[in-house]
């Protein structure tokens, strides 16, 4: 396994060892120990999928108390990943970082709790799959308008496929910052 580190420290693209042979490939997609190892010492309770197809925009999503780390890829398909950082005191404050995760590829991308997180699908259709460090909270569920200038997150669509409710988010600005990112911390 590889790490390479991005603009955004915090977040990793992660390139699993690929085992192939003339039957096709082999490889883990999470190992505790390693990611321990790496820095990334994880504990996820959430598996999702996601299917879309082409110039689909999902996101931007986040919980603000029940905030979750994500390790996020592409089983068919390709897309452009962005995290933004929403953490009100963090020196990347309203930053963003993409990557490009596909099936061939391989790549995951490690996106840790505070971080407001979409992607878009670039093939005719994508399925991705993510493990999230706390369980999905309707009723701590956030979010921060795809097209927001401040983040300048540079979509590769220009007119994504965007859900009602995505395209009614607001802007970073507007959203308070206890909404952002407030963890709860357990008694």
């Amino acid at each position: 396994m590889q790490i390479i580190t991005t603009d955004i420290e915090d977040v990793q693209i992660i390139e699993p060892q690929v085992f192939k042979d003339e039957r096709g490939y082999f490889l883990e997609t999470f190992h505790l120990g390693r990611f321990k190892s790496a820095g990334l010492p994880h504990v996820f309770v959430q598996d999702n999928w996601s299917f879309s197809v082409k110039n689909t925009l999902r996101g931007l999503h986040f919980q603000a108390t029940r905030p979750q780390a994500k390790l996020v890829q592409v089983i068919s398909g390709e897309i452009f990943d962005v995290a933004v950082d929403i953490r009100h005191t963090s020196p990347t404050f309203g930053r963003w970082v993409s990557a490009h995760l596909t099936e061939h590829n391989k790549r995951q991308v490690f996106i840790p709790a505070g971080f407001a997180h979409g992607f878009c699908v670039l093939s005719d259709s994508a399925h991705v799959v993510y493990k999230c460090s706390d369980f999905y909270d309707r009723n701590d569920e956030g979010g921060i308008l795809w097209s927001d200038p401040a983040t300048g997150s540079d979509w590769p669509t220009a007119d994504p496929i965007v859900s009602a409710k995505d395209d009614r988010l607001p802007v970073l600005s507007d959203i308070p910052p206890e909404k952002l990112y407030n963890p709860v911390k357990a008694p």
